[in-house]
């Protein structure tokens, strides 16, 4: 599980931001809209997870060099920070400037760092985690922080000190958390832990914290989503409970997690795990398959984003699943989101720079499934249409032996054949009006249909 490791708050040295011009954009959206698609971009992740301690400086210097060199002309363009680390918090606002006390450089240099080298950096923060010093005085309004929460100086939880939104001060503190990082030139926070602030519910820890109720849940986010428009910043809402259908972070997000943290990675933990099974609270699905399956419903183009957490391809057994892993995550709309290092890569980059799946995303394709039941094979069969009115299908095997899948371009509401082309082996097919095909232990085929 991803958490900050809150090591107190004392400041090395007062902190000056890279101040714009002005901010990105003042328009403020409608709910339930969505101006963004799903990011290519690389974590931290599996280093912080394997090690349980932040990436030292010298670590991220290297893996971004990496990531520019084979991933970046691939459009992967955004290096992101994740939890673990240490808070290191700017005396004047009370917001985080750095991943740890060992950097050398803050946010602020990286984030102008990256935009030099065409990329940019991405946050791993909630504004509704207080971590600075108590007697602050929140801008534009006479309170200080500690008029914000419920304790002077501990935890409501087992790690975090969580924001009042229902107290006067509560929306002008979440505005200068969207306003420090858009001076940062920062343009996605990914938030964690939100099932905690709702009602202090955690399936796996059980009653970690009282919760804050869902009406100051919604008016929380909703304070979010106008502040995040403001700066024209793309929200990742990460560890919802996601009750009553997503209703309320279906209006206030662009991204939603829809299973369990990767950890150890492989296909026990993409496919395999509780599957099928169907939980109260966050998580209610337990891994990525799953998850595309029961929230495909929520999706489309300007619509909700799926997010099925990190990739660690280096974890998965055969290159059957680890066309499958991508592959899903492409056909479903979500992200990529490599977390593989230079030093764990392997032969695996490959998967990664296939430009003709990556042509999904960057089209904005979102896909369904032919059926959201789980354990119907139907639920393994997904299509869509590209922007130029092409179709992409494609067709799972999450079994472990052999198995037929097929499908009537008829029954998607295509009339006579198409032209076929294996979006994987990159070759023509021929002309077909359906596919037909034994696909083995966990593999696929995706496959891009054309106009004759």
């Amino acid at each position: 599980m991803m958490f900050l490791l809150l090591m107190g708050c004392e400041e090395k040295a007062p902190w000056t931001p890279n101040l714009p011009d002005e901010p990105k954009d003042t328009t403020t959206v409608t709910p339930g809209t969505n101006p963004f698609k799903a990011p290519l971009y690389w974590s931290v992740y599996e280093y912080c997870y394997t090690v349980d301690a932040g990436i030292p400086e010298l670590e991220w210097e290297r893996n971004i060099n990496w990531v520019e060199e084979n991933l970046l002309p691939y459009g992967y363009d955004m290096i992101c920070i994740d939890g673990w680390g240490d808070v290191v918090t700017d005396p004047v606002t009370g917001y985080r400037t750095n991943h740890s006390y060992s950097w050398t450089h803050d946010y602020a240099w990286w984030s102008k760092e990256l935009r030099q080298r065409g990329m940019r950096l991405g946050i791993y923060d909630n504004p509704l985690w207080i971590n600075g010093n108590r007697d602050i005085i929140v801008k534009g309004t006479n309170k200080r922080l500690r008029d914000l929460v419920d304790t002077e100086g501990g935890k409501d939880d087992l790690w975090f000190s969580w924001l009042n939104v229902d107290r006067n001060g509560a929306k002008e503190y979440i505005e200068g958390f969207f306003e420090h990082y858009a001076r940062m030139d920062v343009d996605y926070i990914r938030m964690d832990f939100l099932s905690w602030f709702e009602d202090g519910w955690d399936r796996n820890l059980g009653k970690v914290s009282q919760g804050y109720g869902r009406e100051n849940y919604e008016l929380a986010l909703k304070y979010i989503f106008e502040a995040a428009a403001k700066y024209n910043i793309f929200l990742s809402l990460v560890m919802p409970h996601n009750y009553e259908n997503a209703e309320i972070e279906r209006k206030y997000g662009h991204m939603i997690r829809i299973n369990e943290d990767t950890g150890d990675g492989g296909w026990y933990k993409f496919s395999d795990k509780d599957r099928g099974t169907l939980y109260e609270h966050w998580p209610q699905r337990a891994t990525a398959f799953d998850g595309f399956i029961h929230w495909s419903h929520i999706t489309g183009r300007n619509k909700m984003i799926l997010d099925g957490d990190f990739i660690r391809l280096n974890t998965f057994d055969t290159h059957y699943e680890k066309e499958s892993c991508i592959s899903l995550h492409l056909m479903a709309g979500g992200p990529v989101t490599v977390s593989d290092q230079y030093s764990t890569i392997g032969d695996n980059l490959k998967y990664y720079q296939n430009r003709e799946m990556l042509a999904l995303n960057e089209d904005g394709f979102v896909g369904k499934p032919l059926s959201q039941d789980i354990q119907s094979s139907d639920s393994q069969i997904w299509y869509g249409q590209m922007s130029n009115g092409d179709w992409i299908v494609g067709l799972f095997n999450r079994e472990n032996s052999p198995q037929m899948r097929s499908i009537l371009f008829s029954k998607l509401g295509i009339e006579g054949k198409m032209s076929v082309r294996d979006l994987w082996k990159h070759v023509d097919l021929g002309e077909a009006d359906q596919l037909r095909i034994t696909l083995e232990p966990r593999a696929c085929l995706i496959v891009r249909l054309t106009d004759i």
